[in-house]
């Protein structure tokens, strides 16, 4: 794998290209870790009506399935995105975790999870009234990602 980089005085924005001739694992965990190093910098285009709106993604704190729809909802409001959410769990940062088949969460916000050991568990985010539910099946992987971010600090 060959590393170039170029300086072009005259970007207005910083660009990152990856060329190959196949996209592999390899790859893709590049596209990761950069991703998670510009993280909350990297801006997506969300829709509400007629109005584009270019917010962070670390604005975002979660993905959910609504109508038929994409929705990105911040502490508060809810925009619409012009993405599925599979699509989603694959471009997003390390920092967004999948928690049921209907929902991606930024751990970024996560405030608590009320634990239900019988149904779903509830997550809270800091600063909002906003909650999500996660799943049995997704409740292990999302401790296991806070664990590994709490030990990286």
């Amino acid at each position: 794998m060959k590393i170039k980089i170029e300086i072009d005085e005259s970007l207005e924005e910083d660009e990152v290209f990856i060329r190959c001739r196949e996209l592999t694992e390899e790859i893709t965990a590049l596209q990761r870790t950069v991703s998670e190093t510009t993280g909350g910098a990297q801006k997506f285009v969300f829709y509400r009506g007629n109005t584009e709106f270019y917010m962070k993604l670390n604005d975002i704190i979660f993905f959910e399935t609504e109508n038929g729809g994409i929705s990105a909802h911040t502490k508060t409001d809810a925009y619409q995105a012009k993405y599925k959410l599979y699509e989603l769990e694959d471009i997003l940062p390390g920092f967004f975790i999948r928690v049921s088949k209907s929902t991606i969460v930024n751990t970024n916000h996560i405030y608590s999870i009320h634990r239900n050991v019988t149904a779903s568990s509830i997550v809270t985010f800091t600063d909002t009234h906003k909650q999500v539910y996660v799943s049995r099946y997704y409740y292990k992987p999302l401790i296991s990602k806070l664990e590994e971010k709490r030990l990286q600090r």
